[in-house]
């Protein structure tokens, strides 16, 4: 089993370039395992956590209602928005600039054949990240993410997910806002759940902007003690 896994800094990308580089390493990832059972050999399958912002997108998940998208191409447009339909799991989401968004790409059979653990684990990340800024991050029950005040009139969400998986290999994965203009989140009804607030790291620490590289790096030290995994980092050209 390989337990290291590759950083990748992209930088700003499109969601559509980032997608097809993602389904790239998916796919190249899957045509290894079929090899090594077709052929009986025992190579090892890598394993990556893309890091990337994304300019203004709204994305809908493969059992999403686009109906949940509320304005119209014309109003995207104005917006400096774009919209894809995608194979995650999931319904409507927004990325844009102030978000940390990751996306693992792992061969869970390197870990463990899990999906709801592999979600779960996701989940506490972000959980003991927000801790260090003195935030109780919450789960709610059979709603997928991290929150703040969970059963309460003033729930409030703070990081999505949405993920994809075959053979035990994921892909897609989750989007915390940190610096976000949660103004985008009026076009939409996040996650297709009526009547939740949206909410962002700065917002909570009531502060103009909280250092990215800063999140990320307490991510990865809680992504590599929850995984057990080695990282490796490489950027980008």
């Amino acid at each position: 089993m390989n337990k290291t896994i590759e950083i990748r800094e992209l930088g700003s990308k499109d969601y559509k370039e980032t997608w097809d580089y993602q389904q790239e390493i998916f796919k190249d990832i899957i045509d290894l395992k079929i090899k090594n059972r077709r052929e009986d050999t025992n190579l090892e399958t890598p394993n990556y956590f893309l890091f990337v912002e994304h300019p203004h997108v709204y994305t809908l998940g493969k059992s999403g209602d686009i109906s949940n998208l509320l304005i119209s191409e014309e109003k995207l447009a104005e917006i400096g928005a774009t919209y894809y339909k995608i194979n995650r799991g999931g319904d409507i989401t927004y990325h844009g600039p102030g978000q940390v968004v990751g996306y693992p790409i792992l061969d869970l059979e390197n870990f463990f054949t899990d999906i709801h653990k592999y979600l779960r684990l996701l989940e506490e990340m972000i959980i003991r990240t927000l801790a260090e800024y003195g935030l109780k991050g919450e789960r709610s029950k059979g709603e997928t993410g991290v929150w703040f005040d969970v059963g309460t009139p003033f729930a409030r969400k703070i990081c999505a997910f949405g993920v994809h998986a075959s053979r035990w290999v994921t892909m897609h994965g989750f989007a915390l806002n940190v610096n976000t203009n949660l103004g985008y989140f009026d076009h939409m009804i996040p996650c297709g759940i009526k009547g939740k607030a949206v909410t962002s790291l700065n917002v909570e620490l009531g502060k103009k902007e909280i250092p990215i590289e800063e999140v990320k790096e307490k991510l990865l030290k809680h992504f590599s003690v929850l995984f057990e995994a080695e990282l490796k980092q490489k950027t980008e050209d």
